[in-house]
């Protein structure tokens, strides 16, 4: 079948299908079900009133379930089982996860991450957003800066390992220590230190998103709180810090909370740098070495991840409404 009258015929059912759907459940729910006829026809308006928003809800909840729930439970089934799926361990593989010392060590890598990452691309997007505002020249800067999130985490990776190469005629660093007449090394070698290597091409990648979001929220302060703390006598960074920060920290809040979402989830640059040697591990580069040699403990790392991700994901959803109000 061709691809373009395979696409419209996809369309035509799905657009058909939701039509006649929405027609035939409210037929059955008028005529059928509470027929607005009789002795109760009030009621019965009344009735299919509040039954119908969920005849609304209920493909969006479906799809939802199918996708989203269903997935999850069905994670956290397989996660109990060995590496075969077919003996129940329960939380077997959990409790061999927190015993194993590669694991800790992608636990704390992933708290370094989380704590570093965010607020190094926060602090670095908010002082680029205000800095760059001052310049006549402002937007062609910020146009360089966002251009790394136009690059995938596997280009960015293979761009940066050139600049960590142990080789002096490549590496950066590697060429300054060896004009320094200090002893070459590889950077992703060094262990502990890898980590902010690795983080810091993240911070690369994330900073232009934290200084459009944040430089579009600075815009939005009015011109009169920032003049009258001018009149009071208030300097460029009084005004700065106490004057705008303020006002938009909701905004840093969500940048804050969107960026550790990512972190918790990211994978390509370890694997492509190190591929989780060295110390760099972090839980799903961990995941990864599991996954297509024991299901059950990658599904556990999974879940693991998943608990980790949602308190933060569940904040930012707050923020963003308390943002919206």
């Amino acid at each position: 079948m061709s691809p373009v009258f395979q696409g419209m015929l996809t369309i035509i059912i799905g657009v058909g299908g939701c039509v006649g759907y929405f027609y035939f459940s409210n037929m059955l729910l008028d005529k059928v079900i509470f027929p607005a006829k009789g002795p109760n026809t009030g009621r019965n308006i009344n009735r299919a009133n509040q039954v119908r928003p969920w005849l609304f809800l209920f493909p969006a909840m479906f799809a939802l379930g199918l996708y989203l729930a269903y997935p999850v439970v069905g994670s956290f089934w397989r996660s109990l089982f060995d590496r075969s799926g077919a003996n129940f361990i329960g939380l077997g593989n959990y409790i061999d996860l927190f015993g194993e010392g590669t694991f800790r060590t992608a636990v704390m890598n992933n708290l370094l991450w989380v704590l570093f990452v965010p607020a190094m691309a926060t602090f670095l997007g908010l002082l680029v957003a205000q800095l760059t505002d001052r310049l006549s020249w402002g937007n062609i800067a910020k146009s360089l800066i966002f251009m790394p999130m136009a690059i995938s985490f596997v280009g960015a990776s293979l761009i940066w390992k050139f600049v960590y190469s142990a080789n002096p005629d490549i590496g950066i660093i590697n060429s300054i220590r060896d004009s320094m007449g200090l002893t070459v090394l590889d950077p992703l070698q060094v262990r502990f230190w890898n980590n902010f290597f690795l983080m810091f091409i993240l911070v690369w990648i994330q900073t232009g998103f934290a200084m459009v979001i944040l430089s579009a929220a600075l815009r939005g302060i009015p011109e009169e709180t920032i003049e009258a703390a001018i009149i009071d006598g208030a300097n460029a960074f009084q005004v700065f810090f106490k004057i705008k920060v303020p006002q938009i920290m909701g905004t840093i809040v969500v940048v804050w909370t969107t960026i550790t979402i990512l972190v918790l989830k990211v994978f390509d640059i370890v694997y492509t740098m190190t591929g989780g040697n060295f110390g760099t591990h972090i839980l799903p580069s961990y995941m990864m070495t599991y996954m297509f040699r024991d299901d059950g403990r990658a599904t556990a790392v999974a879940f693991v991840i998943m608990l980790l991700v949602l308190p933060v994901m569940i904040w930012n959803i707050r923020q963003a409404r308390n943002e919206m109000r």
